[in-house]
């Protein structure tokens, strides 16, 4: 049993070690990326007709904000399409209608979409509405988002060579600063939206559209079999099989699209779900299809990394759930004392992941980017370990092929502090087994700082900490999800 924990304990630590060094290797492309000569920016001289797509399903917090955003792009009206794809049934449905017969009478050409079954949800949804598409090029944006005027005049003309299927924009945030919740989601996102993606960009690797703030060539889609809902992340699987198919994508680090946090921990559980599980169902999906395309290996390397990447919450879960056993072995055994000493190599996977968030954070905030980074990124790692548990049921119900309803995340329409987010009728508290879990996970990792002390070990101390702290966290913010703290 001692062998099998060690094996185990060691194999995991290995594994999140590649995936850190996965990781390292990113930061060092966009490093290089950075050092290059920036494009001229391209001025649009032809307009091609564009269709915008607004997929929304109860969303009467936003999804005023969104269509009058919207409605304010600068382009040709006779251009332009949009598309409120809704699939209410609350009252959003009069929300939007009231929205659509405005900017009807005002020259738009803007549909009021609504289907008779939401069958397929979001991916449906898009479906139905490119089947339906007047335009050549499809933007999409989310409820939450509030796009710029200039976003078409900014990303079509990067929509060269004619390969090019698609073109994704980094998301900014509209309520950063709200609390610390949406702080340390930003922290996370902006390394996804500097490092990551603009570091396989360089790389020559594939990326991924965000489900939102891009836009694709319409050909590109149809190409690729359309929108599919067999995953619940829609977006991650069409980037693939288009990309598989040879369209090239295009991702712009300086062109934003501000869109708003989740401010309590019951909406960003549901889009980590959701974002989990969907990474993994993708991955069970097309991971064979690109070990036997005839891309690069070191392209199918990363792709194989970025598709299972949501599996290291279930390697961190099952490494520290070892690490306390492993305190006691290593006590009782100093003849294996060899062995604990190589496992200590694999620390080097964490300096490499911290690698990779400073340079997101020198990025994001040039101005005193240590302050930032030193504030955020242990409150960053805390709520990452805290998540494990949560994330990693998705991640395995993804893997197993369980199917789940989808399940939207709620929107709130605060940006600013002080901006009152109670009473939002989409959020519900529901008390789990897993938020159970989660409580004695938190105590498991004080018995496992008490263990530490008692042994006079303390090289994992620091870590136990950050996992009791993690899963007290978010314990707590479970048990009264509506007391934002």
């Amino acid at each position: 049993m001692e062998w099998l924990v060690i094996s185990l304990y060691g194999i995991t630590l290995l594994i999140i070690c590649l995936f850190s060094m996965g990781q390292f290797n990113l930061s060092r492309h966009y490093l290089r990326a950075g050092k290059l000569k920036e494009d001229v920016e391209a001025i649009l001289t032809e307009f091609p007709h564009v269709t915008v797509q607004l997929p929304v399903y109860n969303e009467q917090y936003v999804v005023e904000r969104l269509i009058d955003s919207v409605c304010q792009l600068r382009y040709p009206k006779d251009k332009l399409e949009i598309q409120v794809l809704d699939d209410s049934d609350d009252e959003t449905l009069d929300i939007v209608k009231e929205k659509v017969n405005f900017y009807l009478a005002e020259g738009l050409d803007i549909k009021h979409v609504q289907r008779a079954e939401r069958t397929g949800f979001k991916a449906g949804a898009l479906q139905y509405g490119l089947e339906q598409a007047k335009g050549d090029y499809l933007a999409i944006f989310d409820a939450d988002f509030v796009p710029s005027p200039d976003f078409l005049l900014k990303t079509l003309p990067k929509f060269k060579p004619e390969k090019t299927g698609m073109v994704q924009t980094r998301w900014s945030y509209l309520n950063r600063d709200f609390g610390w919740l949406t702080k340390i989601q930003a922290f996370w996102l902006d390394a996804h939206f500097t490092v990551e993606q603009k570091g396989r960009e360089q790389a020559g690797s594939f990326l991924n559209f965000n489900g939102t703030g891009g836009i694709w060539r319409k050909a590109c889609i149809e190409d690729a079999g359309g929108w599919q809902h067999d995953t619940l992340t829609e977006d991650l699987d069409l980037s693939y099989r288009a990309q598989l198919r040879g369209w090239k994508f295009v991702y712009r680090e300086e062109i934003k699209s501000p869109a708003e946090l989740p401010v309590v921990l019951p909406a960003i559980k549901s889009q980590q779900y959701r974002w989990n599980k969907g990474a993994a169902e993708t991955a069970r999906k097309t991971l064979g299809k690109v070990l036997r395309s005839n891309i690069a290996f070191e392209h199918k390397a990363r792709a194989v990394f970025h598709l299972l990447n949501s599996s290291v919450f279930l390697l961190i879960l099952i490494a520290a759930m070892l690490s306390i056993p492993m305190l006691y072995i290593k006590a009782y055994n100093p003849d294996l004392a060899l062995i604990f000493d190589l496992e200590s190599i694999f620390v080097i996977g964490f300096f490499a992941m911290g690698f990779f968030y400073w340079v997101s954070a020198k990025a994001t905030h040039p101005v005193y980017p240590f302050k930032y980074f030193i504030t955020n990124f242990p409150m960053f790692l805390a709520f990452s370990m805290g998540m494990a548990l949560h994330n990693s049921i998705a991640v395995i119900e993804g893997y197993l092929g369980i199917r789940t309803p989808f399940i939207r995340t709620p929107k709130f329409n605060v940006q600013a502090k002080g901006d009152n987010w109670k009473g939002n009728k989409y959020l519900t508290q529901v008390f789990t087994p897993i938020t159970l879990f989660e409580g004695l996970l938190a105590i498991y990792f004080m018995y496992g700082i008490i263990s530490g002390f008692k042994l006079e070990d303390y090289g994992l101390m620091l870590f136990h900490l950050m996992m009791a702290l993690g899963f007290s966290y978010i314990f707590i913010l479970s048990i009264r999800p509506f007391r934002y703290a």
